[in-house]
C-alpha cells in the first residue's frame, strides 16, 4: 500500500462533519467502523468510547485543514507535527507476489506498511490519518490541504491538481458553485441593465423639461 494512500484516511475522518450544516454521521461504532475501509481487524476494535475519541481527532484534524486554508502554514505543521507526537505510527516492510509470477525479477513486491496500534482503535486511525496528512504535506506543500469554497461545504479535500486550482471537494460542489456564480452575474446584469434604464429615462426627462 502506497503511504500517499493513508491521507485519505484524514479526508474521511473530518468530513463525518458538515459544521455549517450542523450535520454529523459520527454518531455510532458502526459509523466508526466504516472509516477504516480495508482495515478490518482494526475496526473489529471500535468500542462505544472510541466514538467520543474520534470525534476529538476530527476536530483536530480539521484545525490543520482550516490553518493550511487560510495560509497559516505554521500553524498547520505545528498542529499536525503534535498530533503525529502523540499518536505515533508503527511501520512495517510488507510484501505480496507480484500477479505476473513470471515477472522479470520475481519475488514479493515490498512496501512500507503501517501497522494496526496496539492500543486501541482511535489511536491506531488517528496515528494513520495524522502520517497519511504529514506524507502529503511534506510531499505536494501545506497550500496542497483545503476546504470546499461552495458553501456551506466547507468539506475537506486534498489538492492533486497540476496547477494548483482545486477549490472544492467534489464536482458537484464544483458545478453548484458555478451555477450560483452564473445567476449573481446574470442577477448583476439585470440590475446594472435596470439602472441604465432608469438613467436614460431620467435623462429624457430633463431634456423634455428643458426643451419647454
Amino acid at each position: 500500500m502506497e503511504l500517499a494512500h493513508y491521507s485519505d484516511y484524514a479526508v474521511r475522518l473530518v468530513n463525518t462533519e458538515e459544521p455549517a450544516r450542523n450535520k454529523d454521521s459520527l454518531t455510532s461504532v458502526d459509523a466508526v467502523r466504516a472509516l477504516f475501509g480495508a482495515s478490518v481487524q482494526m475496526a473489529r476494535r471500535v468500542t462505544d468510547t472510541d466514538v467520543t475519541r474520534f470525534r476529538n481527532v476530527r476536530g483536530r484534524l480539521r484545525t490543520v485543514f482550516e490553518a493550511a486554508d487560510g495560509g497559516d502554514h505554521v500553524l498547520a505543521v505545528d498542529l499536525l507535527n503534535s498530533l503525529l507526537m502523540e499518536f505515533p505510527v508503527s511501520p512495517q516492510v510488507s510484501g505480496h507476489v507480484p500477479i505476473d509470477e513470471h515477472a522479470e525479477h520475481g519475488g514479493p513486491h515490498w512496501h512500507i506498511h503501517l501497522a494496526d496500534h496496539p492500543s486501541n482503535a482511535s489511536a491506531g486511525y488517528a496515528a494513520i490519518a495524522s502520517f497519511g496528512l504529514a506524507f502529503h504535506l511534506t510531499e505536494h506543500g501545506p497550500g496542497r490541504l483545503g476546504l470546499c469554497q461552495a458553501a456551506p461545504c466547507r468539506n475537506a479535500y486534498l489538492d492533486t491538481s497540476t496547477n494548483r486550482s482545486r477549490r472544492y471537494c467534489s464536482d458537484r460542489c464544483a458545478t453548484r458553485a458555478n451555477v450560483a456564480a452564473y445567476r449573481a452575474r446574470k442577477r448583476l446584469e439585470a440590475e446594472e441593465s435596470a439602472r441604465s434604464g432608469r438613467s436614460a429615462e431620467a435623462a429624457q426627462e430633463t431634456r423634455a423639461l428643458s426643451d419647454r
